[in-house]
């Protein structure tokens, strides 16, 4: 059976390039004979069922249709026409992408950090100032403690007292007498024998023992230097070390050179010549 053809259209195709006849709007095959009769009209009709995708039968999975349709496109090279997904991008940790995201978050916990940083350091500044504070107190404290003790130190020093309270002025300073080789140089407290003998004031027994015509005696030294004489004693209490005012150290009595008992007292300031005792024990307040 010979091939059907149509002849090339001058404007067509190149020379030696075919085109299949299709069959007529009503199906009708060439007649036969082998050659073709006259051309048909074209019919659009004809021509917009060349292009028509066949039908589907009902029932069948629509997904056969998609499915043809991508393997049909990527076999052309066409792109798929699903589009691909991105790629998923995990967070590591949520509060920093949250501040990150937000401006409005990170400035907030930037001047949370800070006020709290201001508090830490206020916190311990007050600490800090408490701590001087209570410091400064306690030192201002033991101050006043020390300067108190020292004051009273220093009365106690001060404070003077009488030798003997039970007593009798039997000579003064200054008299003379046929039995004194040169004026008196002291302050008689007559007393009976044993009658006990005081610390002046606060010092030191620098000298105790016998001393020739005084007879036992007891030499104290004030802070200041001035000594102090006790003489006549019929025994000796205190011989040696510090003393206090009003600190028995003696005995009255008759030793040495005496007409009866009684205490010798001589007020040597610097440890010179000595001095009038009542004068200096008035102008301390106290009246023998």
């Amino acid at each position: 059976m010979a091939s059907t053809h149509t002849p090339a259209h001058p404007a067509g195709p190149a020379a030696g390039t075919q085109l299949l006849d299709h069959p007529g709007p009503h199906g009708a095959e060439p007649r036969d004979g082998g050659s073709a009769g006259p051309a048909e009209p074209f019919a659009p009709e004809a021509e917009a069922n060349r292009h028509r995708m066949p039908r589907q039968a009902r029932g069948a999975s629509p997904l056969l249709g998609v499915t043809a349709v991508a393997a049909t496109l990527g076999a052309t090279g066409f792109a798929s026409a699903t589009p691909a997904a991105a790629p998923a991008v995990e967070a590591p940790d949520e509060t920093p992408v949250a501040l990150a995201a937000d401006p409005g978050l990170a400035l907030a916990a930037r001047i949370q950090q800070q006020a709290d940083s201001q508090r830490t350091a206020a916190e311990e500044g007050a600490r800090v100032q408490a701590a001087q504070e209570a410091e400064a107190k306690a030192a201002a404290k033991e101050a006043e403690a020390k300067r108190a003790a020292e004051e009273a130190e220093r009365a106690k020093a001060a404070a003077l007292t009488l030798p003997v309270k039970d007593y009798n002025l039997s000579a003064h300073y200054g008299q003379s007498a046929r039995y004194w080789a040169h004026l008196h140089t002291g302050l008689d407290f007559a007393a009976d024998t044993g009658t006990a003998v005081y610390a002046v004031g606060q010092g030191t027994v620098t000298s105790a023992g016998w001393s020739g015509s005084y007879g036992y005696r007891i030499v104290e030294t004030l802070p200041d230097g001035t000594e102090i004489w006790y003489c006549h004693l019929s025994s000796i209490i205190k011989g040696s070390g510090k003393v206090t005012a009003g600190q028995q150290i003696g005995k009255v009595g008759a030793t040495g050179n005496v007409t009866g008992p009684h205490l010798h007292l001589e007020v040597r300031p610097g440890g010179g010549a000595p001095v009038d005792p009542e004068t200096w024990l008035q102008q301390r307040g106290l009246t023998p």
